[in-house]
């Protein structure tokens, strides 16, 4: 009987067999659902494997179906990805080409509901995604009709999704796509027609609720707050919106619970109540600070949010000058071509006009009307209709009347 000698040369050899893709991987093939799922989420390669302790070139060797995720290594995998340990199990065996382009592979499944899967309804996410980025730079009419497409779309599928995986995406893309149909409906309609936005939004508050996703539903509560605060003027009822916005949040995003507190002390600066108004900014910028890239709602947060809404506190306790401070201070933080900027800018009107620098309110003005012409920006419009009324004690100056041509103009577009 020969004994046979292992040598550093046969160990050399041996890992490279290890390292080799497996005898079932075919070059092409890849565990594209796996992908899929990690991006429907929002977690780059990187993310993920900061969240599970390994290198990201673990999680790529994972997706390649070059290796298997070990044992120890499942339980947080399907919690990273949102996923029961089933459901994480068929989608580490489902190795294959590549599925159809997204768009030939959500029209499959629309033909055919009963056959919606995770790849489809990432695809419908991402594209309510996109439209939700948009949303500050593009005119809401221009943004509609695909909003409404999409919202529709996932309320169809989810009415034939099983229980499971698909159906909870399916929730959380219906309470994704009905927050988006809230605003751009009330932005469409110049913040006239409160009742869709608000049946919009209490849609997707209870969606989010059925897959209790705190963050959504906090959201949508913020966003329906703003019907109150900004359309119907009723701050009372804002206050309850707000708050309970804020409760929502306040141990999952200090993005989401800053902007309710935010909001907050606006209604109770509308009100009048000026130590309330205070106590609640206190409490947004404790939050505000705490904010990080973590943070489930980062993508909602701007630099410009606080100072924005305290000169809007400040406006509302008639006090120009401290609100003309921090809404140049404002300016500064946020993009030129944004519907924040008409919002500024028509904030920035009324409070010169409150100090009677007329010349100041109606280059305010123009600015903003310049704004108003690319974004069709239903609060920065509002506001600076407003503010041009309260120009009419000096409508026979020239300056105010070219204001009001413009004005007149915008409206006839």
């Amino acid at each position: 009987m020969h004994t046979h000698c292992v040598t550093r040369r046969d160990l050399r050899e041996c890992c490279r067999d290890n390292r080799r893709p497996r005898e079932d991987h075919v070059a092409g093939k890849r565990r594209h659902r796996l992908a899929q799922r990690r991006k429907a989420i929002g977690l780059s390669q990187e993310c993920l494997a900061v969240s599970l302790g390994v290198d990201r070139s673990t999680v790529v060797r994972w997706e390649r179906a070059d290796t298997d995720p070990q044992p120890w290594h499942r339980p947080r995998l399907a919690a990273a990805l949102r996923l029961s340990i089933e459901d994480l199990a068929d989608l580490l065996a489902d190795v294959g080409q590549p599925p159809d382009p997204p768009d030939e592979r959500l029209a499959y499944v629309l033909r055919h509901p009963r056959r919606v899967d995770l790849v489809a309804v990432a695809h419908l996410r991402e594209r309510v995604g996109v439209l939700d980025q948009q949303y500050d730079r593009l005119p809401s009419t221009r943004l509609l009709a695909e909003a409404g497409q999409l919202h529709g779309q996932a309320i169809f599928l989810r009415q034939h999704a099983s229980a499971g995986a698909v159906h909870r995406e399916l929730t959380a893309a219906v309470a994704e796509s009905a927050t988006l149909m809230g605003q751009l409906v009330w932005d469409a309609s110049q913040r006239r027609d409160h009742k869709a936005s608000a049946a919009y939004f209490d849609q997707a508050i209870s969606a989010a609720r059925e897959i209790r996703d705190v963050v959504t539903e906090a959201n949508a509560l913020l966003r329906k707050s703003y019907l109150s605060l900004y359309g119907t003027k009723q701050p009372t009822s804002s206050l309850v919106l707000t708050t309970n916005a804020a409760t929502v949040s306040s141990n999952d995003s200090h993005v989401i619970a800053g902007l309710a507190h935010l909001h907050r002390a606006e209604a109770h600066a509308m009100l009048g109540q000026s130590r309330a108004c205070s106590d609640a900014l206190v409490t947004a910028e404790e939050h505000i600070d705490a904010v990080n890239a973590d943070d489930p709602a980062a993508a909602l947060f701007c630099p410009s949010h606080f100072t924005r809404l305290v000169d809007s506190c400040w406006l509302f306790l008639n006090k120009p000058a401290e609100a003309i401070s921090a809404l140049e201070n404002a300016r500064h933080l946020i993009a030129n071509r944004s519907k924040s900027t008409a919002v500024v800018l028509g904030n920035l009107a009324l409070a010169s006009i409150l100090q009677r620098d007329i010349d100041a309110a109606t280059t305010y003005l123009h600015e903003a009307i310049d704004v108003i012409e690319r974004t069709r920006a239903g609060g920065g419009l509002n506001l600076t209709f407003g503010a041009a009324r309260q120009l009419r004690p000096w409508r026979d100056q020239p300056g105010v009347q070219d204001v009001n041509d413009r004005l007149l103009t915008l409206m006839s577009q």
